[in-house]
């Protein structure tokens, strides 16, 4: 069955996210969907989350599963809302725990606060494993490198690659976070280019090279061929080499801090402190001479 999708950019942030669905009037999964977030307030919303709420409601879709393709690092999730609104189920790769336990360390959080084995999310996919949307057939592939927890979405013929793979012209994702490794990327990208030629890969992001208009499909045999970090004949040490070197030259994301303390959470906020206000913490690293 051919699946329908709907692609929502969320320009601030160069983000992606789709509704998939099987018809209108039947089931749908929401893939990588964002909350709205200024960083220089700390002011939440959900104008993003509510344009496919309207976009579900309208095509009367019931709505299976909130995807996530792993804890990213440069939007916050709005899953947590989305569930409440759509009376999902949030999933996510089984790598997430290895992703908690990471940052709960790096911010500090108790296990009062957060368990970091996986059960502030529904379901916890495993390799291979098989879901369903309606009539749609899903399969779940691990593809860790960008991070612990990546996996791609594939759905009759269509992958949600997340970060793993970016368009030809941009690449990769970085390899640099904890838990990343340049060199499992390396092999994860091979399991995708090894899907059948004709499979359409949807990326998580596009920041448009060069001012070129927005861009967020392309298939596997155009990614195996073109892709400009990895492709047909692309050594793994060579890979590595480019990808390590690249990610030296590469700036911490701007949301970083505040969209990892929240999406380990499913997208729930930090427990309130005792004023009743939630905090986003930010390590800070303090040169000798201010110590």
């Amino acid at each position: 069955m051919n699946a329908l999708i709907k692609a929502f950019y969320h320009e601030s942030t160069s983000t992606i996210s789709y509704v998939v669905y099987d018809r209108q009037g039947g089931h749908a999964a929401i893939i990588d969907s964002v909350l709205d977030f200024a960083e220089n307030s700390g002011k939440l919303w959900t104008a993003f989350a509510d344009e496919q709420i309207a976009f579900v409601r309208d095509n009367d879709l019931t709505v299976d599963w909130i995807l996530e393709t792993h804890a990213h690092a440069d939007h916050l999730s709005a899953a947590y809302y989305l569930r409440r609104q759509l009376n999902s189920k949030i999933g996510v790769g089984e790598g997430i725990t290895k992703v908690q336990k990471t940052f709960k360390l790096i911010f500090n959080v108790d296990d009062a606060e957060l368990a970091a084995n996986g059960d502030v999310f529904d379901h916890l996919f495993q390799d291979n494993e098989s879901f369903q949307i309606g009539a749609l057939q899903g399969q779940v592939l691990m593809t860790p490198g960008h991070t612990n927890d990546s996996v791609t979405y594939l759905i009759e013929g269509n992958a949600f690659v997340g970060d793993t793979l970016f368009m030809p012209d941009s690449g990769t994702a970085r390899c640099d976070f904890p838990g990343g490794d340049a060199g499992v990327l390396y092999d994860s990208v091979n399991r995708l280019h090894q899907l059948p030629p004709e499979t359409r890969l949807w990326m998580c992001h596009d920041y448009q090279p060069g001012g070129r208009e927005l861009a967020y499909e392309t298939t596997v045999a155009e990614s195996f061929r073109t892709n400009i970090h990895i492709h047909d004949g692309t050594e793994k040490a060579a890979f590595i080499a480019v990808r390590e070197n690249r990610d030296k030259t590469l700036d911490v994301p701007r949301l970083l801090y505040p969209s990892v303390q929240v999406n380990i959470r499913g997208g729930q906020m930090p427990a309130a402190e005792s004023n009743e206000q939630a905090y986003i913490k930010i390590p800070l690293s303090v040169s000798t001479s201010l110590k």
